[in-house]
């Protein structure tokens, strides 16, 4: 039997125990120590698992922080950068609006001073005096500008009374190749604020509408003080294409603009006027051509009847000459037929037919034929 020696840990002496009792020691050492090692193993495990988590958990902290923080800087780059530009479109805004508003205020500053100014001069002159200061207004303002803006302008006052009625002035200009490019009637209109009666500028609109008509003007405008307490007309430039076609009523501070603004409109359709112009002279080449063939048709028509009687005389002629010469062939034909049957008759006489009922000829005529009965026979 063999024997195991053991040492005590404890005392360092040693003793000896059989195979079945060592076995015995040893494998409660083993569990023991078996039992301390897991559980050591499981300790530092669950340390190993705290320390990953922890970690983990720090890294996603300080991820999710950086992401914030990025988050955050990008936002507020973008708010600064809003609100830089708002700022800018703001300021741009309120720089416009200034000019605008400054501008408004030059011109109403303008437009007060200018009916401040007509009012004035109404009060001292009367009414006929200033329409007729009204038209002088006018014609001073365009012949200002004449030579540079408008060289090629015709601007006249309308002297030509047409059924009792004219307009004041007449504005044309035609391009290089003479075709028109913008026309427009003129009316001035003014009255006296000691007028009993204030006229309307809508009562000016069908006389207007006449003589632009007669005038052969494309346009037809109204420079008009009356009405000055109107907020409509106060505005400058009044489109009353609903009343009449191609109509405006302007205040005279607008006299020279609205001319513009009309030449500019029509400078864009030229073109189209050049087409026009060219399809009109074309119509009117035609309509000369048409004339001409006309005239043409008359005479031929004309010569052909008179040539068409004249061949129906001459065909009348011949009918007659025929029927004359039907009736001489006919006659001729008879005269013929009477010849044909005296010819035969003539070719049945004889002299025996002739002496048939004459003894004497009878007997001659006998012995003539016994000589040559004679003569045959001794022969």
């Amino acid at each position: 039997m063999n024997m195991n020696e053991i040492v005590c840990p404890h005392c360092q002496k040693a003793f000896k125990v059989d195979e079945s009792g060592y076995a015995e020691i040893l494998k409660q050492v083993h569990d023991k120590d078996f039992e301390k090692q897991l559980a050591e193993r499981i300790s530092a495990l669950k340390d190993i698992n705290t320390i990953a988590t922890e970690l983990a958990v720090t890294n996603a902290k300080s991820a999710l922080e950086n992401e914030r923080n990025l988050l955050q800087s990008e936002l507020k780059s973008a708010q600064t950068a809003q609100e830089l530009a708002v700022a800018k479109a703001l300021t741009e805004a309120t720089k416009e609006h200034d000019k605008i508003q400054t501008d408004l205020t030059t011109k109403l500053q303008l437009s007060e001073q200018t009916i401040e100014h007509l009012r004035d001069m109404k009060l001292r002159l009367s009414t006929k005096m200033l329409g007729e200061t009204l038209e002088q207004h006018c014609e001073t303002e365009f012949n200002r500008i004449r030579a540079t803006a408008f060289p090629r302008a015709y601007f006249e006052r309308d002297n030509d009374l047409t059924d009792g009625s004219k307009g004041d002035y007449i504005f044309k200009e035609k391009d290089e190749t003479d075709t028109e490019i913008v026309s427009i009637m003129f009316e001035m209109k003014n009255e006296n604020d000691d007028t009993d009666r204030k006229r309307k500028n809508e009562d000016f609109f069908k006389k207007l509408d006449k003589d632009r008509t007669d005038k052969g003007c494309e346009y037809a405008v109204l420079v008009s003080m009356l009405e000055t307490d109107s907020e409509l007309y106060n505005t400058g430039i009044v489109d009353v294409s609903y009343k009449y076609p191609r109509m405006y009523v302007v205040r005279p501070q607008f006299f020279i603009p609205i001319i513009t603004l009309l030449r500019n409109a029509a400078m864009s359709s030229l073109q189209y006027k050049t087409e026009l112009a060219l399809v009109k002279s074309q119509q009117i080449d035609i309509t000369n051509f048409e004339t001409e063939l006309d005239l043409f048709k008359t005479a031929f028509a004309r010569n052909y009847d008179l040539a068409s009687r004249h061949f129906q005389t001459a065909v009348e002629e011949i009918d007659k000459s025929i029927l004359h010469l039907q009736k001489t062939k006919d006659a001729l034909l008879t005269t013929s037929n009477n010849l044909r049957l005296a010819n035969n008759k003539s070719q049945d006489v004889t002299v025996r037919r002739l002496t048939r009922d004459n003894p004497t000829m009878a007997a001659k005529f006998e012995a003539l034929k016994d000589q040559n009965q004679l003569g045959s026979d001794q022969h």
